[in-house]
């Protein structure tokens, strides 16, 4: 941490982990006591270099992007991706030292005797991204395809690539991706027309994938049509299209370019071209786009915890530097209006993370058979994905500007946050396709009151009895509309519906997590100014019910 005499806060060097003064108690509530005993010094450890050799590490790879190298210097095609030589090390971090894709599958990470539960793998990417971002893509598709492969593929495919796919060893281990989307079809998976045939026992793939994220995977997901004559997503089939054969040849399929992007410039992300390429059957053909949505599930929850993960960065990093800066002879966190301006970026802050570490628990316990989490998580998903992803965009360039000029300055990670910031509402569907599949969740089988008595189940649990009465008119009053729009597919009002229900969840969990302890009962205030300010659209911010003492104890947590 530097001071320095020219009023310009520096906070490297500050363990991430524990400058998050609520981080410890909220790890401990959904890990339980025990668990988060075992795993609290790795939280500690990440901690201690996001905020200086990792994020040293994310600025260099940053502005080093990976180039492509498509033929060998005997003019052979080599689909190379050269990548810098601190990205490796980010990549080493990740996979080798923390085993981020390898510890919801295996025992052995952390010396543990069963494989953990998404809450350290997710608590512990959300702390990871606080620093890199990019990085959180590959490691994110290779986490979920292993998930989907072991799910849906058959024995002898597992066994095939299951050690390589969760080795803690760079060396070793095999990266995955999911090429998925293509230019005629965009978030229209149903025209998709790469196609597979089937020949003497063996598939192989023909079609163009426009944006493959990691596209020198050594495994890769791809949906391609089995079957020409039917139509939408029935006739796709899920398949594995490994980077080389068996005999060590490249498989037939060609790179053709990568892709300059905003954001997420550390990894690569490029077109290609299936030659013929040959790929193994994954599960059953007649259901591979149901398949594959297990994959972007994941997926879409994994750009939730990333988005959330950024915020914290924000916040904390705007919490440190309104503490420390001063401006017309006070500290920036004493003035009004910057303490408004942390105020709401703390509000959606602390709702994200309320909300992704629930879902985290909800997947535990969905995983292991609870119909009932099952059900909601499928609805949380795309509530997650839809309005953190959005709202890391604001408070990304709030928080750029509570740095003032310096955070336009490349030197910091707030230009490359804001960037970063902008992918999770694109990637895996845009913000109208996933709102639409809020409304897919809500209206299958008897999902939407199944949600509304999860909610009301929680209220009365958790909350007093002064307040009960509120948050339950609250419900009625959402749920009413949600019900009365609904039935329409296609409604205009699906975005308002998503974030509305967003907003409610985490403000209910919030309550939640504000009973655990002494220290996160500020939480259940929080969760008061969610419905006020979120829920409640005639009531912004305003003088007329904050309480400046208790806001002002609120930011300095």
């Amino acid at each position: 941490m530097v001071l320095s005499s020219n009023n310009i806060p520096d906070s490297k060097g500050i363990n991430a982990y524990l400058r998050d003064k609520s981080f410890s108690k909220l790890l401990e509530y959904y890990c339980g006591k025990e668990l988060f005993e075992q795993v609290e010094n790795k939280f500690i450890e990440l901690g201690e270099v996001v905020g200086s050799e990792l994020e040293e590490l994310a600025l260099s790879a940053d502005k080093n992007p990976p180039k492509l190298k498509k033929r060998s210097r005997v003019g052979e095609l080599s689909n190379d991706i050269e990548k810098h030589p601190d990205f490796i090390k980010i990549e080493k971090f990740a996979f080798e030292k923390f085993g981020l894709a390898a510890m919801s599958h295996r025992h052995g990470v952390f010396g543990m005797q069963q494989p953990l539960p998404p809450i350290v793998k997710y608590g512990l990417t959300f702390l990871f991204v606080q620093s890199e971002f990019g990085l959180c893509c590959p490691l994110s598709m290779t986490d979920s395809l292993t998930r989907t492969l072991t799910k849906f593929g058959d024995k002898k495919l597992i066994d095939k690539f299951f050690d390589q796919l969760t080795s803690q060893d760079l060396d070793h281990l095999f990266q995955g991706a999911m090429f998925m989307t293509e230019q005629h079809a965009g978030s229209d998976v149903g025209s998709i027309d790469t196609y597979a045939e089937y020949e003497e026992g063996n598939w192989f793939l023909t079609g163009d994938k426009w944006f493959c994220s990691n596209p020198d995977a050594d495994l890769a997901m791809v949906l391609a049509r089995y079957n020409k004559n039917i139509i939408g997503t029935k006739g796709l089939a899920l398949f594995l299209l490994p980077k080389k054969l068996e005999n060590g040849d490249l498989n037939n399929y060609e790179i053709i370019r990568l892709k300059d992007k905003l954001g997420g410039r550390s990894f690569a992300s490029g077109e290609i071209k299936l030659n013929r390429a040959f790929a193994y059957l994954v599960g059953n053909p007649d259901e591979g786009f149901k398949q594959m949505t297990d994959m972007i599930n994941m997926s879409r929850l994994s750009n939730g915890v990333r988005a959330s993960g950024m915020m914290q960065r924000c916040l904390q990093e705007s919490l440190f530097i309104s503490n420390n800066r001063h401006a017309f002879n006070k500290k920036l966190i004493d003035l009004p209006l910057i303490q408004k301006q942390l105020l709401k970026i703390l509000i959606v802050t602390e709702a994200s993370r309320s909300i992704v570490f629930k879902a985290a628990d909800l997947l535990n316990k969905a995983d292991k058979g609870d119909i009932v989490s099952q059900k909601i998580f499928r609805i949380i998903t795309p509530l997650i994905k839809f309005r953190a992803c959005r709202d890391v965009r604001k408070v990304a360039g709030d928080a750029m500007e509570i740095r003032g000029g310096l955070g336009y300055i490349e030197d910091w990670l707030d230009p490359k946050i804001l960037r970063d910031s902008h992918l999770g509402s694109i990637w895996e569907g845009t913000s109208n396709i996933i709102s639409l599949d809020t409304i897919r969740a809500l209206k299958k089988d008897n999902n939407l009151q199944i949600f509304k008595n999860f909610l009301i189940d929680s209220v009365k649990i958790n909350s007093e009895k002064k307040h009960e009465k509120h948050l339950l008119s609250v419900i009625d009053d959402v749920f009413n509309f949600v019900e009365n729009e609904v039935q329409e597919d296609f409604t205009s009002s699906s975005r308002q519906i998503t974030t509305s229900l967003y907003y409610l969840s985490s403000a209910i969990f919030l309550i939640e997590e504000g009973n655990y302890c002494e220290d996160l009962a500020y939480r259940s205030k929080i969760s008061e100014l969610i419905i006020k300010y979120k829920i409640d659209k005639n009531s912004p911010i305003t003088r007329d019910y904050i309480d400046y003492n208790l806001i002002n104890n609120l930011i300095k947590i």
